[in-house]
């Protein structure tokens, strides 16, 4: 009878008594509750049974090594190495081999390695001839130990126990895996059947989602999921064979779900698969137990007596290890291929492209795409051949396919297999062989000459020094085995297999389970092997025998002979994978590119820079260019000037005027320059070739080229035809010569080369006039020497040297003295005479130099006018007098010398009126920018003092008073009021220079103590905060360094690990609580509080700057750390980064880790990574002062990135990559009140503000007033931030109110000095006044200054801005007898001259006229005037005095405040206060200015604290 047609007609009677219902328990995949009582018997991931206690060196986990125990290569060379192609004694079959080894892989299953990583490496011999054949003596294999239970390995009594990754059940895990999930991903879900692929008769390719093993093939090197089936069992690709085995019981399925289905059309499709599922697992229980085991053993089991409940089902230890090896023993070199006609392949492909006799067992490991097995007909004719080869010998000796070209682990694509399974027994801490002998009843060795093979036997007793009790299991086991399995060892493993069966509780034989009847288990006993493999490959039962598992004599088709290694083709040997071959360039450019990204937003930003630059620059031209067309009336000539190399060009107006005389005009018409070229021979003009033929430069002897840019060639040839015209009738004509542009330039002698010349010849000039140190003046070339020798200084080069206005009247004066030759320039020679001679001149020289300078005719007289001019011309300095004004001050100083009545006045009349001043003028000079001053005595002149050389610490002594004194008197003399406690004690104010400590030690000395004490809120604050920093760097290094979870992770990359964390925890808490910094309306608001006496709030944006920076320095801390876990991460085989990183990879055998580039842009956190350093490049480099200064619309742009950021932040953390998300522990809080403070701002920011009054102001201020809103509260001192959309951005600038929260406007006086500011002065014309966006108030430590009795405002340059508010608001609260805690308030105005910050001179002035109670006291230092006091600013002193007593009011302002020439002394002003208000126990002291004017002031204020007097509190803020 055919069997396959009775096989069909078993099931056929199977399914009429099949259930039409799957009404029984289905069993689990993942083995829970096989055993009600103990639920996790027999479990996937259940601990090995241990037959003998742990043999661990330290009783706990550690392994014994060398020399304790010798090296399990040697071991494998001495026992396990021999000749192969000996047979089975028994006939065993190579099938029946492979189907042992697939029934092994269904009850064990050790691939997975413990995390973390641990080693024990094998170390190969010196020499040995596979794996070291050069003899290099560093060969290492490597072996990482198996996964172990994690609540084990902790003292001797609980030993470290290792896991089984699959079931110990036999419920065919090995075909439809070990859990559920991947089930249904071998399923198809059509009819029942198991997913194949294209071709029927094979699985589908597995899916990326199936945990199957994916080692790389040894031979050729490929990788991937091509060629690798979807089976229950993960090692089931391991190589062809069983490979085929798993392809049996795949199509055995899928044929039982095609009968179910054919039989019962309405079973749905879980049904179908379900009973299939039952049939296979207990056909497979049924084959492996009743036919396979007793002849692979040689011996039967008991019968089947019923389920025991209480028998543990565990799979040991020594089974593992002896099973394993003795299936190793009979696995043949190659394996033959036949057909049904019993005809065996003899051309088998090999690698080479060769026919072979059968396919090499070496070669085929993790194979993907064999040529020999394309199809379904080759895998039955691999069967067939399998079911007819005779497998090796059981016996020691491995094939050296197994024991030197098995598939190797990480790097290595070869290993031991038989040393690998002895490093692997010391891992599992197997007892010796001895022990488990005698444990399991039988007698151990007694000695080594128990071992049969003398030459074995005398090399492990050398091995084990002669200690036959050291002789470990798997060694000593192979030994036992001699063409059969041994007493000892087939009872092991028949005991094993009893315990499974017997402890089953869905065993097919159960008929308790519900699963069968026992007619359906009698059909399944009569099942075999034959019939399973009839069932599903091309063959009837003539072409394959009855007893698949061994051959016996007449059976069909008998092997053509025993193979041998020799027969076959040669085995690839050992290579050595490079992780990181290929990678070296890419990783270099990725870093490079990374390096690059702030050059990039360096060079974006210079970009947008220079387009910002010359935006604005023609928005100034355009100003400018309306200036000039304004000024010119229709003439002359607007062009373009060039100054020199890297200097800015400037729009000029040139006009020609009669005697061959050319005027050079800025836009604003303030400066010219007269160019002469009347006494002119020859003049050279020289035009430009190239470059459009724009530039034309003129020679002018004695002086600077001029360099002119036109335009265009037309404009320029109209200039060169008018400039001719000029020379008509004069028998001078032009030279005109061709350059080109760049040569011109070259060749030109500019502006600015000009002026370095003559300043630094001027100052050697001065060293030989007064006491200046040459090195001080300057070195000097000797060509440049005698090149500034033979030059001439034209009139506005005087007035420029002197810083005078090249029209004023003393200039034109002292230029026509000094010009002896009247050639209308002043040789060195003649300005060093009048130098030397006012420098060391007596008095009366003096006055008799100023009394020749306006002697016009030199008749030695002068006319009232020609006095009257002279005194106008000192007057020129200040634009506060008028004209009439100017000529009561000339009658005043007449009529006090008795002249009204006279029209001349002789030397001597003119000597009688100056000489009460000859002390003065004995001191002084006539100086120029830059020269050190010589010092008059201390004068007491109305409200002006002078410098004093002396520092006069003692304050004012003698018959010297002060100057706050003898100033009061004069206002009290005109307002007949009274001071605030002054009348006793006078206030010192003298101006003075400070001393410079030219010791660099002690400079260093002194800046430091300033410093720490200037700055002690701002170090303990900083000091608590990066503590805190520091505190979570260590913290979080410490913890992956030394408490990490056991991953491994700090054992594959240490320092980037703790780099990398480190600076993440702090660049987390340092960016979320950057945020505090930004909100203002909460800073205003705690700034009222206590807390700001040891917070500075007023320093946020300092200390936002100093988060920014660190936290920068951080992150590239940072990327750096990631940079080398991402260098390691790409050289670490995929078994440890499945550790390191479980819920990213799975060890999944493939090894190969990802490259380099995956880290950075496959992944969330590395193109999260990448992009954050983008954001951080264009804000940081944005956010540079030069940068910010002119571009700031994409400063506000860039920086508006934040938000961003913070996304960008968030998600980078996400992905758990490391450690589990933690940047929201620090954000969570700052971005609530930040989101807080935002929406307060953005309520404001929305209500358009109507501006009442656009006013341009001198000094290039904008005064902007505008409508105040209703719920707008703020206080003296305050800022704001305002943008105007009629700009085009919507940007906000931050300035200080100047209005008084009294009044029902609101006002800014805004300095134009960028592109933003100078297009909004531009905007606010006079026909012109769009809406603002108001945001604010804000505050800042100025608004402190009523909080004390005595307060003193101290401002500089731009920083006067916060105190004109502050002294509307004090002097409308004293109008008004408000209760006001303030009683005096001393305002200090630094400036360098009156000329600036017009505005505020008017604020003042209407203060002083509203101070009727006399609580605001104000001093104007000039620091200009006292760098320049010479002998025209004597003059002028002399004449403010005259003009105080007649107007009551400063010459230089036309303020009642006092006016000072030279610096503030602070320090003695500050104790005079002491002195003057000795009730007051804290003084106010608010400065805002330049760093080294509020660092003076806090110097002064620290000082004087260290006395038990007045404490003086200082706020400070620096523009």
């Amino acid at each position: 009878m055919d069997w396959k047609l009775l096989v069909c007609l078993t099931f056929l009677l199977n399914v009429w008594g099949a259930q039409t219902n799957v009404d029984w328990e289905v069993q689990r995949y993942d083995g829970w509750y096989n055993n009600l009582a103990h639920h996790s018997t027999g479990t996937k991931d259940s601990k090995f049974l241990r037959l003998n206690p742990a043999s661990y060196s330290d009783g706990v986990y550690e392994v014994a090594k060398e020399p304790e125990l010798p090296n399990p290569r040697i071991i494998s060379d001495v026992v396990m190495k021999g000749q192969s192609g000996l047979a089975s004694p028994r006939n065993l079959t190579v099938l029946g081999v492979f189907f042992g080894y697939h029934l092994l892989s269904e009850i064990v299953s050790t691939e997975h390695c413990a995390c973390p990583a641990e080693f024990l490496n094998i170390y190969i011999p010196g020499g040995d001839k596979v794996f070291d054949p050069t003899n290099k003596s560093n060969v290492v294999l490597p072996y990482q130990r198996s996964k172990w239970s994690p609540g084990t390995g902790r003292s001797p009594n609980n030993p470290r126990d290792q896991v089984n990754s699959v079931t110990t059940w036999i419920d065919g895990s090995s075909i439809y895996g070990s859990s559920h999930s991947w089930c249904d991903a071998l399923r198809s879900f059509s009819g029942g059947q198991l997913a194949s692929g294209a071709d029927k008769q094979f699985p589908s390719n597995a899916k990326s989602s199936l945990p199957m093993w994916k080692a790389p093939d040894p031979s050729t090197g490929q990788r991937g999921n091509e060629g690798i089936y979807g089976f229950g069992n993960a090692m089931a690709n391991e190589s062809p064979f069983l490979q085929a085995a798993s392809i049996v019981w795949f199509r055995y399925h899928n044929y039982l779900a095609q009968t179910f289905m054919e039989r019962n059309p309405d079973w749905t499709d879980e049904d179908v698969f379900q009973n299939a599922r039952k049939w296979v697992i207990a056909t497979y229980q049924n084959i492996a137990f009743y036919e396979w085991l007793p002849i692979f053993l040689n011996s039967s089991a008991t019968l089947y007596s019923g389920y025991k409940q209480q028998t543990d089902p565990s799979v040991s230890s020594e089974f593992r290890a002896i099973t394993s090896q003795v299936l190793y023993s009979m696995m043949p070199s190659g394996v033959y291929m036949r057909n049904r006609e019993c005809q065996f392949r003899n051309n088998v492909i090999g690698l080479d492209g060769q026919p072979r006799p059968a396919l090499r067992l070496c070669n085929n490991y993790w194979n993907r795409q064999n040529p020999n097995l394309q199809n379904g007909a080759d895998v039955d004719e691999l069967i067939l051949g399998m079911a007819s080869q005779i497998a090796e010998k059981e016996d020691n000796i491995v094939v050296e396919d197994l024991r030197d070209y098995w598939y190797g682990k990480m790097q290595y694509s070869r290993t031991d297999l038989s040393a690998f399974s002895i490093q692997g027994g010391r891992d599992f801490g197997l007892s010796s062989f001895n022990k488990v002998k005698k444990s399991s009843g039988y007698t151990p060795l007694q000695g080594w000459q128990d071992i049969q093979n003398s030459e074995i036997r005398e090399n492990l007793s050398s091995l084990y020094n002669n200690d036959i009790d050291k002789l470990e299991l798997i060694p000593g086991a192979m030994l036992e085995i001699n063409g059969g399995l041994g007493e000892f060892v087939t009872n092991l493993i028949l005991e094993q297999f009893i315990q499974i069966r017997d402890g089953d509780r869905f065993w097919f034989e159960n008929n308790k389970n519900g699963l069968f009847n026992q007619t359906e288990i009698d059909q399944i006993r009569n099942t075999k092997f034959h019939h399973v493999l009839l069932a599903v490959i091309n063959a009837t039962d003539k072409d394959i025998q009855d007893s698949i598992f061994q051959w016996k004599a007449g059976d069909p088709c008998s092997q053509p002979s025993q193979l041998r290694s020799d027969e076959l083709e040669k085995c690839v040997p050992l290579t050595v994978a490079n992780y990181f071959e290929g990678s070296a360039a890419g990783f270099g450019i990725a870093i490079t590119a990374l390096c690059l990204l702030p050059l990039v937003s360096l060079l974006l930003a210079y970009g947008i820079a220079k387009s910002q630059e010359k935006a604005f620059n023609r928005f100034q031209k355009k100003i400018h260019s309306t200036g000039i067309n304004e000024a010119k009336g229709g003439e002359g000539f607007p062009v373009t000037e060039w100054c020199g190399d890297g200097e800015p060009n400037q729009q000029v107006l040139i006009k020609f005027l009669p005697n061959r005389t050319i005027t050079v005009s800025d836009t604003r018409q303030t400066k010219t320059r007269t160019i002469n070229l009347q006494n002119q021979q020859k003049v050279n003009v020289v035009l430009s070739n190239s470059d459009g033929d724009r530039a034309l430069c003129l020679k002018i002897p004695k002086e600077y080229d001029l360099v002119l840019f036109f335009d265009n060639q037309g404009e320029r040839t109209s200039f060169v035809h008018k400039f001719n015209e000029l020379f008509n009738g004069s028998g001078v004509t032009p030279s005109l010569l061709e350059l080109n542009e760049k040569s011109l330039l070259k060749e030109s002698f500019s502006k600015k080369q000009r002026r370095e010349m003559l300043e630094t010849f001027f100052r050697h000039s001065m060293s030989h006039v007064i006491a200046i140190q040459r090195a001080d003046a300057g070195e000097l070339q000797q060509r440049s020497v005698r090149d500034a020798l033979k030059s001439e200084i034209s009139r506005e080069e005087l007035a420029e040297l002197l810083g005078l206005d090249q029209r004023a009247s003393f200039v034109d004066s002292l230029f026509s003295l000094a010009d002896k030759d009247k050639n209308g320039y002043l040789s060195f020679k003649e300005l060093c005479f009048i130098l030397a001679k006012l420098f060391k001149g007596k008095a009366d020289e003096k006055l008799q130099f100023l009394f020749a300078m306006h002697d016009s005719n030199g008749n030695g007289t002068l006319t009232k006018e020609e006095f009257s001019r002279m005194l106008r011309s000192f007057s020129e300095i200040s634009h506060y007098l008028s004209p009439d004004q100017t000529e009561k001050v000339i009658e005043s100083m007449l009529n006090e010398a008795g002249f009204s009545s006279r029209q001349e006045i002789t030397w001597d009349e003119f000597y009688s009126l100056f000489k009460d001043h000859t002390s003065v003028l004995d001191s002084t000079t006539l100086l120029s920018q830059g020269s050190e001053a010589g010092t008059p005595s201390r004068n007491a002149v109305g409200n002006v003092s002078f410098i004093s050389k002396n520092n006069h610490r003692n304050g004012p002594t003698g018959n010297i008073s002060t100057v706050e004194h003898e100033g009061q008197e004069l206002r009290n003399r005109g307002n007949n009021r009274t001071n605030y406690n002054v009348n006793q004690r006078q206030i010192y104010t003298e101006a003075r220079r400070e001393k410079y400590e030219r010791n660099k030690l002690r400079q260093k000395i002194q800046q430091l103590k300033r410093w720490v004490e200037n700055y002690r809120r701002h170090i303990v604050c900083l000091t608590i905060f990066y503590g805190i920093s520091a505190g979570l760097f260590a913290e979080r290094g410490y913890y992956y360094g030394f408490a990490s979870p056991p991953t491994g992770i700090s054992q594959s990359t240490y320092v980037g690990l703790i780099v990398s964390r480190g600076s993440a925890a702090c660049v987390s808490f340092m960016f979320s609580y950057m945020l505090l910094t930004m909100c203002r309306n909460l800073i205003t608001f705690l700034r009222e509080t206590f807390l700001n006496r040891y917070i500075p709030f007023d320093a946020a944006v300092d200390f936002h700057r100093w988060i920014a920076m660190s936290a920068l320095i951080l992150s590239i801390l940072h990327t750096l750390g990631h940079l080398v876990n991402v260098y390691i991460f790409s050289i670490t085989p995929l078994s440890i980064l499945g550790c390191v990183f479980p819920t990213v990879f799975t060890d999944d055998g493939s090894e190969y880790p990802q490259r380099y580039y995956w880290w950075f842009f496959e992944t969330i956190p590395g193109m999260t990574g990448v992009l954050l350093l983008l954001v951080l490049a264009l804000m940081y480099i944005f956010a540079c002062y030069h940068f910010r200064r002119v571009s700031f619309r994409w400063f506000w742009i860039t920086h508006h990135l934040y938000v961003i950021f913070y996304v960008l932040t968030i998600i980078h953390g996400s992905f758990a990559l490391i450690q589990q998300p933690r940047f929201h522990i620090y954000f969570i809080v700052p971005a609530i009140i930040y989101v807080g403070d935002k929406l307060v701002s953005l309520s404001r920011k929305k209500v358009e503000i109507e501006v009442l009054k656009a006013e341009r102001l001198p000094s290039g201020v904008t005064h902007l007033k505008f409508q105040r809103p209703s719920d707008f509260d703020y206080k003296s001192g305050q800022w704001v931030r305002i943008a105007c959309l009629s700009l085009g951005t919507d940007e906000y600038h931050p300035f200080t109110l100047t209005s008084a929260p009294h009044e029902t406007s609101l006002s800014l006086h805004i300095r134009a000095v960028g592109p933003w500011t100078t297009r909004l002065r531009e905007t606010y014309n006079n026909s012109n006044s769009p809406k603002l966006y108001l945001d604010g108030p804000f505050g800042e430590g100025h608004q402190e200054w009523n909080r004390f009795e005595v307060s003193v405002l101290v401002g500089g340059g731009i920083g006067v801005t916060p105190f004109a508010s502050i002294l509307k608001d004090l002097v409308f609260r004293s109008s008004i007898n408000a209760s006001i805690q303030c009683k005096k308030v001393y305002f200090i105005w630094v400036t360098r001259t009156q000329k600036q910050f017009e505005w505020l001179t008017d604020i003042i002035r209407k203060v002083e006229e509203k101070d009727t109670n006399d609580l605001l006291s104000v001093h104007i230092y000039i620091t200009q005037l006292a760098e320049k006091y010479d002998f025209r600013t004597t003059m002028l002193y002399i004449c403010e005095r005259n003009f105080q007593r007649v107007q009551n009011r400063s010459l230089l302002t036309g303020l009642r405040s006092v006016t000072h020439f030279g610096r503030p002394p602070f320090v003695d002003f500050f104790k005079s206060l002491q002195d003057v208000h000795p009730t007051a126990k804290k003084i106010g002291v608010f400065s805002c200015g330049p760093p080294g004017m509020t660092k003076n002031v806090e110097t002064a204020c620290r000082k004087l604290n260290k006395k038990d007097e007045s404490y003086f509190v200082h706020h400070y803020e620096n523009f």
